[in-house]
């Protein structure tokens, strides 16, 4: 066999011969009939958006509740049959979070969040949010900026080897990046036109797509008021519509010009119906996430609770806990592992953790439970920082918890704070279980003379509990129950 020998193609050469291949992956767009570029088939497309699935489903696991799922379903395979890829196998799915969002993946994946339901009025607005997902998915968004990211990554790695500088980040998951961070504003607004006309060809009004950016507006000013008054940033939102100013000229454009499309002369609302259905759906933390109060994490099905340092603020993910004060100047962080067979804390430690530089390790015991507690360096939000590990063995899993802070000047408090919080790991007590208890949505009527501060004085709601009874039934700043209308309030 003869030697292969390799040449080295002058960089412009290289480049010019990368564009012709590129210019041939080509794929007529199914809404606007032209070329778009693509490196994907619809197969392809499917099986991405099948693996992307399940990565979300072992996140975010689905939520059972068989009236919301029907409607769900039968709303979305509605629009979806009024869409320009009307074959495509759509699967619409509920996500057991409590965040507010929706999002599509390629191939005809669909997901809402319980904690957007939560928020919505009618079965048009349920439409509008699954309209505006369908089109992302009709327009091909996340296949089109997968397979520019894929030029930038080929291009990237050109420059690389003509320079020798290799300072292009990889782009590769840049449609799982979308998910996270929106499609741009360009995008967002394609998908608002698209799925206002499939609320038009499907009966309801577009209009309800101008409701449910109110809706998500609203969250957005009462956490800015809030934050505000906490004296800390508020949580920007980048979710579904977040690309839309206030009164986004624009967007109300589009929305308006898909009237042409209306079926009839009345238009689907279905208020009251879809309240009903809500009856009864978990809010906010859910007893298989864990509930956060104040700054105490309790969980009903593994049976402990945990005591943060007091004005911590609690994030609860889905696969660990964090904790960090008010400054963000430090953070404990709680994860929950298997316990390999035969193997002590300290053992666990030293050497199924794979820590840099272990010291200062010691046996340690929280409320009659053994473990294991040392200090080594670790990877944290600050870069790398000496981080306090304790290691608690209890009913057949290692609860792991990890603290650290910014500044050296701050270590010897935020250590002590850590050894506290796992010291005070414990089994739920009876008043604890009902602490840990979810809350549920319960549907009522308005009767005479019924506000949402009378409501809010017997509501379960920790944090203003008023404002947010008026956000759930779309009255924030200001609105009142209407005699007789069908309301939200959590029990």
């Amino acid at each position: 066999m003869p030697a292969i020998r390799y040449y080295r193609l002058p960089r412009t050469i290289l480049l010019l011969f990368i564009s012709v291949q590129l210019l041939t992956a080509c794929a007529t767009n199914p809404v606007t009939g032209n070329s778009d570029f693509v490196l994907m088939s619809e197969q392809d497309e499917i099986l991405l958006g099948q693996k992307y699935s399940a990565a979300v489903l072992k996140e975010m696991p689905p939520y059972r509740d068989p009236a919301l799922e029907e409607i769900v379903q039968r709303v979305g395979k509605q629009l979806a049959s009024h869409s320009h890829r009307p074959d495509l196998d759509y699967q619409f799915t509920i996500v057991d979070s409590s965040s507010v969002n929706a999002f599509a993946l390629p191939g005809g994946y669909i997901f809402i969040t319980r904690g957007m339901l939560a928020y919505l009025n009618s079965e048009a607005e349920l439409a509008a949010v699954l309209g505006h997902e369908i089109g992302h998915v009709t327009a091909r968004h996340s296949v089109r900026q997968q397979s520019t990211a894929t030029v930038t990554d080929i291009l990237g790695v050109v420059v690389a080897a003509s320079t020798g500088v290799n300072g292009v980040d990889s782009l590769t998951n840049m449609a799982g990046t979308a998910i996270v961070r929106g499609y741009g504003r360009e995008h967002e607004l394609e998908a608002d036109r698209l799925g206002a006309e499939y609320l038009a060809r499907s009966g309801y009004d577009p209009d309800a797509m101008l409701e449910v950016v109110g809706v998500l507006k609203n969250q957005e000013a009462f956490d800015i008021a809030m934050a505000k008054k906490e004296g800390r940033e508020p949580n920007v939102y980048h979710g579904l519509f977040s690309t839309h100013p206030d009164n986004d000229a624009r967007f109300r454009e589009v929305v308006n010009a898909a009237r042409i499309y209306k079926t009839g002369s009345t238009t689907r609302i279905g208020r009251d119906g879809f309240l009903l259905r809500l009856d009864g759906l978990t809010f906010g933390d859910s007893e298989q996430e864990g509930i956060v109060r104040d700054n105490r994490f309790y969980h009903k099905d593994l049976d402990f609770s945990l005591t943060f340092p007091d004005d911590w603020r609690i994030e609860n993910q889905a696969d660990r806990v964090i904790a960090a004060p008010a400054g963000k100047d430090g953070v404990i962080q709680l994860t929950v592992a298997d316990i390999p067979q035969g193997v002590s804390p300290e053992q666990f430690v030293k050497k199924h953790m794979q820590l840099d530089s272990l010291r200062h390790g010691e046996k340690f015991t929280a409320n009659g439970q053994n473990g294991y507690t040392a200090v080594a360096n670790g990877n944290t939000p600050f870069g790398t920082r000496r981080v306090r590990y304790v290691v608690i063995y209890r009913n057949g899993s290692a609860y792991i918890l990890a603290g650290t802070a910014a500044s050296s000047n701050k270590q010897k408090a935020y250590d002590k704070n850590t050894l506290a919080t796992a010291s005070s790991l414990h089994a739920l007590t009876a008043a604890e279980k009902k602490l840990a208890t979810e809350k549920k949505l319960d549907i009522i009527r308005a009767t005479r003379g019924m506000t949402y501060s009378s409501l809010a004085r017997h509501s379960p709601i920790n944090d203003y509990p008023e404002e947010q009874l008026r956000l759930l039934n779309d009255q924030y700043p200001d609105g009142e129950p209407e005699l007789s209308k069908m309301l939200k309030i959590v029990r």
